[in-house]
């Protein structure tokens, strides 16, 4: 079986991102990641908190959200970015900085190959095999790119957009409850106030 054009694609995402690995070092490319997943972690949870302040600079409720939520996250990953970089340049320049570099080396042909069997599953998707070009079918690269694609997507849940909004909801609900246990309590402070301004008179 003869080398394709998918097999020389593969192979040059795996270099470019090994080498990009490598020379960024293996601690910056995980703590990296992280950074994105802190931005996106604290945009969800910090979103309703700080959107009241928002809102009173942007009376527009879209435009507010779309500012809090791009705020929040730029925010975050700017910050915890610098951190990061400060870490990892302390690491490349140490003892162990060859084997940070190699670790990356590693981390980022295996970032390549995921990246590629992404890529394969989306085209999977709107090309069906028996009209995929021959450059794409007869690849070498193609059954390990399909093995991966297969369990990247048996790590997700069976239905991931209906747990997203489940979530969403129990979120929503479990804030309303909030609301309003702080509105009753409120009603019975006002109640006893009464009832004892009422027995001193």
């Amino acid at each position: 079986m003869p080398i394709t054009l998918l097999d020389g694609i593969f192979l040059i995402v795996l270099l470019i991102s090994a080498f990009l690995a490598m020379i960024r070092g293996f601690v910056r490319e995980v703590l990296s990641i992280g950074a994105w997943l802190a931005a996106a972690y604290l945009t969800v949870t910090m979103f309703e908190h700080v959107l009241p302040y928002v809102q009173t600079y942007l009376p527009q409720p879209i435009v507010a959200q779309g500012a809090t939520a791009l705020g929040i996250f730029l925010i975050t990953l700017i910050v915890v970015s610098f951190i990061t970089m400060q870490i990892s340049d302390f690491i490349l320049d140490s003892r162990i900085g060859a084997l940070d570099r190699t670790l990356g080396f590693v981390f980022g042909a295996a970032r390549g190959a995921v990246l590629m069997a992404v890529a394969m599953i989306f085209f999977n998707w709107f090309v069906p095999e028996d009209k995929q070009p021959t450059w794409v079918a007869q690849a070498k690269a193609k059954p390990l790119l399909n093995s991966v694609g297969e369990r990247l997507i048996n790590l997700l849940p069976d239905d991931p957009e209906e747990q997203l909004l489940e979530k969403l909801k129990q979120r929503r609900e479990g804030t309303a409850d909030t609301d309003d246990t702080s509105y009753k309590n409120g009603e019975a402070t006002e109640l006893d106030n009464l009832v004892g301004n009422s027995s001193n008179n």
